[in-house]
């Protein structure tokens, strides 16, 4: 099995989730894994860890979530490996569920996560971003 984190998703991605005829909810298994020092374009907060920025994105995320509907279910430190293997573990896994596809479209896309992507961006070395559809079994 190959594992790639990546920042952004590739553009095969993005159109399968937004074709996708699921109506129903979908939650977003995010496994994160930070840079050690934020890394801005322009060098501001040289001194914030990647964990820091991200925070300031996810906290402001959590708020745009949650007034479209959606939630955040879980969030915590990932502390181990208990089955497989993976070259760079992530630090933090996260579930978000949106009320649709289409909602998380829409929220993805917004100018409101346009406004903050920034700190995604200069907190994340990497992340998988898995969509789920609720109650498999």
């Amino acid at each position: 099995m190959q594992v790639e984190n990546a920042v952004m998703p590739r553009g095969e991605q993005i159109r399968a989730l937004f074709d996708a005829q699921d109506d129903g909810p979908v939650v977003m298994l995010n496994l994160l894994r930070f840079r050690e020092t934020a890394a801005y374009p322009d060098g501001q907060d040289a001194a914030l860890s990647g964990r820091g920025a991200y925070g300031r994105y996810a906290a402001a995320m959590k708020a745009l979530v949650e007034s479209q509907g959606g939630r955040l279910i879980f969030s915590g430190d990932a502390t181990g490996m208990v089955i497989g293997t993976a070259e760079a573990p992530w630090h933090v896994v996260a579930l978000v569920e949106y009320p649709s596809r289409a909602a998380f479209a829409a929220i993805a896309t917004s100018d409101a996560v346009r406004a903050i992507s920034g700190h995604r961006s200069a907190g994340l070395e990497g992340q998988l971003l898995i969509a789920c559809r609720p109650d498999a079994f």
